[in-house]
């Protein structure tokens, strides 16, 4: 999912920088907005990985409190399971 937010946001950039420059003139103005896009697009990437890795550390504790009991019970396992399948659909690497 990151990945499809990252590339609109690309997009949406380069549509903007696109429109800017239509007249022929980079004003000042478009170079501001230019950089302004450029920092949100980078915020927003930047966002989507640290909200990635706070997934991965949430489910590394959750996986490791159901070991905790010393019996890898079935719900443990079924949890552990749905956590690796939800890490897999966010993050296919």
């Amino acid at each position: 999912m990151d990945d499809v937010k990252r590339t609109y946001r690309e997009v949406e950039q380069d549509t903007k920088e696109a429109v800017r420059k239509a007249d022929g003139d980079e004003s000042l103005a478009d170079k501001v907005g230019n950089a302004g896009d450029e920092l949100n697009k980078q915020a927003g990437n930047l966002g989507d990985e640290v909200d990635t890795a706070a997934d991965r550390v949430g489910d590394a504790g959750k996986e490791a409190a159901r070991k905790a009991d010393g019996d890898e019970s079935l719900a443990d396992k079924v949890g552990n399971a749905g956590d690796d399948m939800r890490r897999e659909m966010d993050d296919p690497r």
